[in-house]
């Protein structure tokens, strides 16, 4: 069941994280709140047998302001050390009871979060920097801890934060942190880093039924975000930003390492041919395939990765593999068009040599091969 209905999944990030943003919620801290409202602040109110529907939600937006009350009464009645401890334990972490007034001004805004992700998507359209200036003040920039939340929810829906960033430093004057932070768009920033930290965990899918697309638009998505920080503010040394961006980029570039260092050895594997019986080994193609997919993401993405040593030898690697294996398979086509392995063969080289490639090189593959069947029959 998802916490609170999903009332305030806006602002919720996969955790437990290695940084809290001021407007993320870490899954783990709002199931927290969550349990601890069922159990201890409205047991008489909540259904905690309820479905995850629409009517349940509805059901408690109208008694959040009764809630709210009686969750803030209840941290009001915190008064000693011991009862703080208490308290800290019944939410199973200290971090989850500090992050409490988040999840509580979360709910508060609730219906703050929907327009704020209203005004995530109409800024996609709005490509005039004028103009998102003019909406990027429409947000209560005085307001650090409800800016925080709508920033949050909103860049859940930005596709090139680079845009909303180039028009905060417009009406900042300046692209330097303190600038940034006198002009109200701390929180922009901290949105920004917080939903790049929560690609991270889609970048930590190993075996055949990793999701290979997912992690290539969490990457694409990761650099995008980054660079919409490291590209346009100028980071300090040793600030709290600067050291999440570092963070951040040796984390992602770990989870991605593994998969790289792997690209070459599976293309090898998938395009060899077979001694005596020859066979395709599809799930070792399906690898191969996905590593090219996997590779082609980092080239588009590696200004935002720490990878730029092995990625090099990687790419030389696969391009100098798949040459010498698209060019044995055709011929090997040529003398026998009907051998159906490689035939599947040849079309998987081509498909990965576009990949690595482009498309043109790939096309030129593809036209020799339809020139070899032709003369065949």
């Amino acid at each position: 069941m998802r916490p609170f209905f999903g009332l305030i999944d806006a602002v919720t990030v996969p955790g437990p994280a290695g940084f809290d943003f001021d407007g993320g919620i870490a899954e783990p801290h709002a199931n927290a709140a969550w349990i601890w409202m069922v159990r201890d602040v409205a047991p008489d109110l909540i259904d905690a047998n309820a479905g995850d529907e629409p009517a349940a939600r509805q059901a408690l937006d109208l008694l959040m302001p009764e809630l709210l009350q009686r969750a803030r009464a209840a941290i009001a009645a915190i008064a000693t050390p011991e009862a703080e401890r208490r308290m800290q334990i019944q939410f199973g972490s200290e971090d989850g009871y500090r992050r409490l007034p988040v999840v509580l001004n979360a709910l508060k805004c609730r219906s703050l979060l929907d327009k704020a992700q209203a005004f995530g998507r109409a800024a996609n359209a709005m490509t005039d920097e004028t103009a998102l200036g003019v909406a990027l003040q429409s947000m209560p920039l005085n307001d650090h801890a409800v800016s925080a939340l709508l920033f949050q929810a909103a860049m859940g829906q930005v596709s090139h934060p680079g845009r909303l960033m180039a028009a905060a430093i417009r009406l900042a004057g300046s692209a330097s942190e303190a600038s940034l932070q006198r002009a109200g768009f701390a929180p922009l920033i901290e949105a920004i880093l917080s939903h790049a930290q929560a690609q991270i965990p889609a970048l930590d899918q190993h075996g055949a039924f990793a999701d290979i697309d997912l992690t290539c638009r969490a990457i694409d998505r990761f650099h995008r975000l980054m660079r919409a920080v490291t590209g346009y503010v100028e980071l300090g040394r040793l600030t709290r930003w600067s050291t999440a961006v570092a963070a951040l980029t040796k984390t992602a570039s770990e989870m991605v390492e593994p998969k790289l260092r792997d690209v070459a050895p599976n293309v090898n594997l998938a395009l060899r041919r077979h001694s005596g019986t020859d066979r395709l080994d599809s799930d070792q193609v399906l690898a191969a395939l996905n590593g090219c997919y996997v590779l082609a993401t980092i080239r588009a993405c590696r200004d935002s990765l720490a990878l730029n040593a092995m990625f090099d030898q990687t790419w030389a690697q696969v391009g100098q593999g798949l040459e010498m294996h698209v060019q044995r398979n055709l011929e090997l086509f040529r003398q026998n068009p009907s051998d159906r392995v490689v035939a599947a063969r040849l079309d998987a080289a081509i498909k990965m040599a576009e990949l690595r490639f482009n498309p043109d090189y790939a096309d030129v593959l593809r036209r020799a091969r339809e020139t070899a069947e032709k003369r065949a029959s």
